[in-house]
């Protein structure tokens, strides 16, 4: 590896977007909770948990490298006020990140860090064959089945 420095650049932007992924689905499950939508809330809590998971590898990491883990820094994104928004600012948090895994992935090749490329291509695969995925599915099932009925579905 020749550049950890710019590694740990890297891994403290992709831990932005963790911890934004965990502010974001921890308040959102809350709200899911007071609102009766147990389905919705036991999910996104454990896309919450998936989270803190990815933000700890990120942290072990850069901690490895010499790097300290910027915990203050967060991704701006708009708050949901219905179950629909939630749902599409979770879709497009994920999005975004899976973006930015994706150029982190490609430095990582290009700089011969391997071990940081493989666990990136890890925390890559769940967000997007597990997180995005179900987020995109939940907005899907939303537009078929209409709001009213898929929002019963989660109580």
């Amino acid at each position: 590896m020749q550049k950890p420095s710019e590694v740990v650049d890297l891994l403290n932007g992709l831990l932005a977007y963790e911890l934004t992924s965990i502010d974001e689905y921890t308040a959102h499950a809350a709200k899911f909770e007071d609102w009766g939508f147990a389905k919705l809330h036991a999910r996104i809590a454990h896309e919450a948990d998936d989270e803190r998971n990815h933000a700890k590898l990120l942290m072990d990491r850069i901690i490895f490298l010499g790097g300290t883990p910027d915990m203050r820094t967060r991704v701006e994104y708009p708050q949901g006020e219905s179950v629909r928004q939630m749902l599409e600012v979770g879709l497009q948090l994920e999005r975004d990140n899976a973006r930015t895994l994706k150029k982190s992935i490609a430095f990582c090749e290009e700089n011969q860090d391997f071990v940081t490329r493989r666990m990136l291509v890890q925390i890559l695969q769940d967000t997007e064959e597990d997180h995005a995925y179900w987020l995109r599915q939940q907005l899907e099932l939303m537009d078929k089945l209409g709001e009213a009925v898929y929002l019963q579905a989660q109580l």
